[in-house]
């Protein structure tokens, strides 16, 4: 039987990044002690709430292992796990994405229950979520299994992007670049988007295998 929900512990003022900055600022002459006391009254609170509702979150994934018959105090005992666990929290302090802070949840669930990419890849995939925004991720995913504008025979990727996210209609300078971004890390195998293709070219998959091991690292997996 699973054993009573994980309560995480509460946050403390012993927060590293807080205590490092706090020396930091500290060191500055004249200003220092001003400027302590401002970092104090405005990051300190919001991060300590960031950190709180990650632990939860976290704990709530874990709970849910629990519930599916994961060993927790064996999956403790885990380097990688652990690993896994404090590379996604530090990526999750600095981030108010809601989607981003999701993908790391499923990325340390993905790593507890036993489907992690390897070490070396789970590292690069950690970095990417960490470096890439939102909108990388959302533009991967739809071209995972693109869905063309109705009777379109022929046009580019782009009119394929704008059809699906119309809020970035007239915006190529901004998925352009998304798009170079995904390409440079070979999560897509299409180098451009505005080639003229057929209605087949336009239906048919952009990712490439490393793109499909990344969305499924960040997507919570089926156990």
């Amino acid at each position: 039987m699973a054993s009573d929900r994980l309560e995480p512990p509460k946050a403390t003022k012993g927060d590293a990044a807080h205590a490092l900055a706090k020396a930091g600022l500290s060191a500055i002459p004249v200003v220092g002690g001003p400027a302590v006391e401002l970092f104090q009254h405005l990051i300190q609170p919001p991060l300590e709430r960031r950190r709180v509702e990650w632990m939860a979150s976290v704990g709530d994934k874990l709970q849910e292992l629990e519930d599916r018959g994961i060993d927790l105090a064996e999956l403790g005992q885990k380097d990688e796990f652990i690993s896994a666990v404090m590379h996604a929290s530090q990526i999750a302090l600095r981030t108010h994405q809601d989607e981003k802070r999701e993908a790391l949840r499923n990325a340390v669930f993905n790593v507890a229950a036993g489907q992690s990419p390897g070490e070396a890849l789970e590292h690069i995939f950690f970095e990417w979520i960490d470096s890439l925004s939102v909108l990388h991720l959302q533009i991967l995913r739809l071209f995972q299994s693109p869905t063309p504008p109705p009777s379109m025979s022929m046009g580019g990727l782009s009119s394929v992007l704008e059809y699906n996210m119309p809020q970035l209609r007239g915006c190529g300078h901004i998925y352009n670049q998304v798009w170079k971004d995904l390409y440079s890390r070979g999560l897509v195998n299409t180098e451009g988007m505005n080639v003229t293709m057929t209605d087949q070219g336009l239906a048919a998959k952009r990712t490439s295998d490393i793109g499909d091991a990344f969305l499924r690292f960040v997507s919570e997996p089926a156990l």
